[in-house]
């Protein structure tokens, strides 16, 4: 085995492989030797070298699922999921925790798709944080909504109540 001392008492250190290859001769990649998919030459191709055959298609940004849900042609557990795993960003002040707006029906708490909306509406040098969507779900106050993109074309407004159904949708999805 080769990688490490086996001598007891020997400080373990990493050691590189053989030169030459496999044990025998024999190249990696396809059975007999021959050289498998991205290796030319005889040349192997490390770990991240090889483009994907077929790369993985990009998931919707937030921005655009908020204009497809806004204009309805995102179903709302989609946008979920989307929102979920997106990044929001959230103004903030000099103490910790989410920014409200109390001069509304209900108290909510501005949020936003990109930097550049939130610089639109909270000016150039403002303070922020970055958090997922489902980070906003757990973290976000009892009895608060959120808007996002309060400056944007589709400004999406969340009241208390659709904030629980969207804790709702997610404990279901997390523990069935």
């Amino acid at each position: 085995m080769y990688g490490y001392e086996q001598n007891p008492g020997a400080q373990q250190q990493y050691a590189p492989p053989p030169q030459g290859g496999m044990p025998g001769g024999m190249q990696a990649g396809m059975p007999g030797g021959m050289p498998g998919p991205g290796m030319q030459d005889g040349m192997q191709g490390g770990y991240g070298q090889q483009p994907p055959l077929y790369p993985e298609p990009s998931p919707p940004s937030l921005a655009d699922a908020v204009r497809a849900f806004t204009t309805g042609t995102l179903a709302p557990e989609d946008f979920q999921q989307i929102f979920a795993t997106s990044k929001v960003y959230c103004p903030r002040g000099d103490n910790p925790g989410f920014l409200a707006l109390h001069n509304t029906q209900q108290p909510v708490i501005p949020m936003f798709t990109s930097l550049k909306e939130l610089r639109r509406y909270a000016g150039k040098e403002s303070k922020y944080f970055v958090i997922t969507g489902a980070e906003v779900i757990d973290l976000l106050p009892t009895g608060y909504g959120f808007v996002l993109d309060m400056e944007g074309d589709h400004r999406m407004v969340f009241d208390a109540k659709a904030v629980e159904q969207m804790v709702d949708f997610a404990m279901r999805r997390m523990y069935g």
